[in-house]
């Protein structure tokens, strides 16, 4: 059940608002299911087009297309497909990266560019590596159709359970003769109004075609190019709560006099370290580009060759203001036993500095050869060669610095507390006892630094043989489908890791360049100074600690054969069609880590061991091995000739996160007071098997207007749990030891670039006892949910509208008053759209409401909850001559907010403020 209804916007009521993107089930009539690419010159006519592919589609499909050449609904992919039913949306810096399908997230879903799987790559650390494609990286320019396979179908590429989306572009011979269109944009950004970054930046495309030689030849160019400047507002916290990490001061213990103890009997208390406050700002560039050649080599023969490439460079510089908890002194624990009031003396401020630079490059070289054979035989040949390269160099993604405030000659520091008592928290410090307070350059110290990120590159070859047999006689077979495809599919790693925890009173800060700027939520003032200067100023003063590179990777051999019948007859008078096939697909898959092993530890502080190394690297490799047949089953039935039945059955799966297959064993957190824990990768995961079944009726009561409801059915299984073991890990000299266990003379001193032999591991140190987790198949699980839609236009006034809503339902949620929650599905949310448009003549304008449901981000012992969220987004246009037209978006107009929280809603991870976004600009097309 929802926690939450949905409940519409009075400002969207009084709208009607609408998009004028469409968002429909593309027809297809045959196995290929190949979905019509529409070009249609305005929002109605393309609505029209789009309610007639629904009506004759025979699975669940659905489709946005261009209303014209070089015109997506959204500049943003993502933005376009969350109009779609049962399609929700991720954003990252409030831009949409990623898609959720019937409520399985962006890992469960497959996308192809032109029918071809696409690879992925990311430099950041806290992203990770996953299949998971960003749609933030292309431009919606060059974009003709975007198709979304709700269920399996034979000829199209495993991988998605959720859905697969195919990205279609244009081609010459699709627009025989000349064809060009441009667009210039400017792009205001709201959050750079009080000047952190630019004001208004370029968005600028182009795409021009042309055949010649009788239409045998054809050409086409498409290129774009994007700035965009912005700023980030984020009040939350760092490291999760737990019921661990920070404990309470020694002797010292929390008031749990207010806690509900019919739902925490066990009077358990949560803590979290840090109270933040971030000023961000980003400066993001995107390339996009396309050349396509056409031949007609004969009447029966056609070669394509493509090649699509993509440049992302993304900056950041950020800021922080922050404390952190060691361990409480004091606190309350309200009714659910969160510590609302935390404090702790003789404590200090840390002032951070973050700088993300990193560049994403995507190419992809395509050759397609189509041949009619026969009348009746069709051939089509495609092979592809496609590369993601994040962060090429393999120089770091992020860098950060850390400064915090000194203690008097007797030990006293700055008393620090927090409120968490309401949504937004708010923090109390008492610093008189540092001559000139807190904030002064003379009162801090040096005290970390870290570089670290990944290099990632993600190659995929794969070449597909399809081949169909049209039956010309009479009878209810029409078509037979059939094909081969092999995929290499190969990620190889670098992460980069640096880090020094314990500069302390060594490294001289007096040249830093450090201002304040005005603080908030009860901090006098955030921190402005830059990563990287004090990294410079690291290595010089020799306490930089050399970079530790690991490299990991996999490689995928996939085998398919598939092999499908289309059938049409009727049934009592009513039209039946049918579309029934299997595909068998054989994986192999290797995975290796190549790195030097951890020897021991080094006690530098209070809380930090830092990693010793061996001087030699070592390598681990892993196979393993699976195969599937994988049945779909489509039937469509003409009740009237408004009415239409459909029922589906298939198989899906999707493949694992790849970071789950590296063999390597890493030690994630090894802190003096603990706990110890470790992971170990495993390449024998199964992918996730999901048998889905689907239901739906429509009525289409005039020629554009319709009414639809649907319902889909899940089984998933092989979902991924972690299987947990406590051993002792062993490295090259024997097994890890605690250096922190047995004081010796001053430990803990030293630093990781001088360490103190007295405070490193020895081997009568006791033996560290891991808590080490493994990825295993363990779980299943059941997805319900139902799909509502109507699109509907009001006779020949001009306007129109379309409304949408999709709940879905699962058999393991995330039970926040459970303490050994084992496995809950992360991304399933209902959802919901109002979008609404008004055209006539020259002039066009539609409004876009999205509205997502409170959903579960991340499982695990302590959960994480990513908050309901809606937006507004409008669009108008002109047309000022038969060519140019004047152009005006507007993303997030009401200025919405996004907010996580841990178990509980005042349990703050994130509440991020962005803005809203405006483009104006001119297109015109020839």
């Amino acid at each position: 059940m929802r926690n939450s209804m949905f409940k519409l916007n009075t400002v969207l009521l009084s709208m009607l608002a609408a998009s004028g993107m469409t968002t429909v089930a593309q027809a297809q009539t045959n196995q290929a299911e190949e979905a019509e690419v529409i070009h249609v010159k305005g929002i109605r006519s393309s609505l029209n087009k789009s309610a007639a592919l629904k009506r004759d589609a025979s699975g669940v499909i659905d489709a946005i297309s261009a209303e014209d050449i070089g015109k997506f609904p959204d500049t943003n992919l993502a933005e376009s497909l969350q109009r779609i039913t049962g399609v929700s949306i991720d954003r990252s810096n409030n831009e949409g990266n990623q898609v959720t399908v019937r409520g399985f997230g962006p890992s469960f879903n497959l996308v192809t560019l032109n029918g071809r799987q696409m690879p992925n790559s990311s430099a950041l650390d806290g992203e990770g590596i996953s299949r998971s494609f960003n749609f933030k990286e292309v431009g919606a320019d060059v974009v003709s159709t975007v198709e979304v396979y709700k269920t399996g179908k034979a000829h199209v590429s495993s991988g998605g359970i959720g859905a697969t989306i195919n990205i279609k572009t244009a081609r010459p011979f699709e627009r025989p003769g000349f064809n060009a269109h441009a667009s210039a944009k400017a792009v205001m950004d709201t959050s750079t109004s009080d000047g952190t970054g630019r004001r208004i930046t370029p968005e600028l495309s182009g795409t021009i075609s042309n055949t010649f030689l009788d239409d045998t030849v054809g050409v086409m160019l498409s290129v774009s190019h994007a700035e965009r400047d912005s700023h980030k507002d984020r009040i939350g916290t760092q490291n999760g709560w737990s019921r661990g990490y920070p404990g309470f001061a020694a002797g010292k213990s929390p008031d749990t006099s207010a806690i509900d103890t019919t739902k925490n009997p066990t009077l358990q208390t949560w803590k979290v370290p840090t109270v933040d406050l971030d000023d961000s700002n980003t400066e993001r560039e995107r390339q996009n580009a396309q050349l396509v050649l056409q031949f007609a080599l004969a009447d029966n023969l056609t070669a394509t060759a493509d090649y699509t490439m993509s440049r992302h460079d993304e900056k950041t510089k950020m800021n922080r203001m922050s404390f952190w908890f060691d361990n409480v002194e004091s606190g309350k624990a309200d009714v659910n036993g969160t510590i609302i009031d935390p404090r702790r003396t003789n404590d200090e401020l840390n002032f951070w500095a973050w700088e993300y630079a990193f560049e994403t490059k995507n190419d992809s070289y395509g050759l397609n050869f189509e041949w009619f054979a026969t009348d009746n035989l069709k051939f089509e040949l495609d092979l592809h060669d496609s590369t993601s390269h994040a962060n090429p160099g393999a120089l770091p993604a992020e860098r950060l610095a850390n400064l915090a405030n000194i203690k008097t000659s007797d030990g006293q520091g700055v008393t620090v507390a927090a409120d968490f008592s309401s949504d937004i928290p708010s923090v109390s410090y008492d610093d008189s006892m540092l001559t000139g307070g807190a904030y002064d350059l003379a009162n801090m110290r040096a005290d970390l630094y870290q570089e670290r990120g990944y290099e990632i590159e993600n190659n995929i070859q794969q070449i597909q043989l399809d081949g169909r047999w049209e039956n010309s006689s009479s009878g209810g077979l029409t078509a037979i489908n059939f094909g081969v495809a092999t995929t290499n599919y190969k990620v190889d790693t670098t992460k980069i890791y640096s880090a020094n925890f314990a500069l302390g009173g060594a490294m001289d800060i007096s040249a830093l360049d450090l201002s304040l700027e005005n603080g908030g939520i009860g901090f006098q003032h955030i921190p402005n100074y830059s990563a990287m200067q004090f990294i410079d100023m690291v290595k010089q003063q020799g306490l930089f600690v050399d970079t530790n590179k690991n490299l990991n990777g996999i490689e995928e051999d996939t085998l398919a054969y598939y092999l499908s019948f289309d059938f049409s007859t009727e049934f009592n008078g009513m039209d039946f069609n049918a579309n029934v096939g299997v595909r068998y697909e054989s994986t192999d898959v290797s995975s290796y880590s190549i790195e030097k092993p951890v020897v021991g530890f080094n006690w530098v502080s209070d809380l930090e061991m830092s990693k010793m190394y061996a001087d030699e690297v070592a390598s681990s490799t892993l196979f393993g091995d699976y195969n599937y047949f994988l049945p779909n089953m489509d039937f469509s039935l003409n009740i009237t000739d408004e009415v239409v039945a459909r029922m589906s059955y298939s198989t899906t799966i999707s493949r694992s996160d790849i970071s789950a297959m590296f063999p390597a064993t890493e030690l994630n957190n090894h802190l003096s007071t603990g706990p110890f824990e470790a992971n170990q990768g495993n390449p024998n995961l199964l992918p996730f098997e999901s048998r889905n079944f689907d239901v739906s009726l429509e009525w289409y009561y005039e020629d554009t207007s319709y009414l639809s409801v649907g319902h889909f059915r899940k089984q998933v299984d092989n979902f991924i749990a972690t299987g947990e073991e406590e051993r002792i890990i062993s490295g090259p000299n024997g097994p890890l030891t605690n250096p922190s266990a047995n004081p010796r003379g001053n430990c803990p001193e030293g630093s990781p670039t001088n360490p103190v032999s007295a405070c490193t591991s020895q081997a009568t140190d006791p033996a560290i006892l891991w808590t080490v987790t493994t990825p295993k198949n363990l779980d299943s699980t059941e997805v319900t949910g139902w799909e509502f839609n109507i699109q509907h236009m009001f006779g020949d006034s001009g306007f129109g509208a379309i409304a949408n809503y999709t709940l879905v339902d699962s058999s393991d949620n995330y039970d926040i008053y459970n303490l050994n929650n084992d496995f809950a599905l992360t991304g399933l949310s209902d959802s919901a759209n109002l979008v609404g448009f008004y055209e006539q003549d020259l002039f066009s304008v539609r409004v876009a409401y999205n509205w997502r449901d409170k959903f579960l981000l991340k499982g695990g012992n302590e959960p994480t909850f990513t908050e309901a969220y809606q937006q507004i987004d409008i669009s108008a246009s002109l047309e000022l001559t038969d060519s140019v037209s004047l152009v005006i978006e507007g993303l997030n107009i009401t200025d919405e907010t996004t907010r996580r929280h841990n178990r509980f809603k005042n349990q703050i991870v994130d509440f991020e403020d962005y803005g809203a976004r405006y483009n104006i600009g001119i297109t015109a097309k020839f």
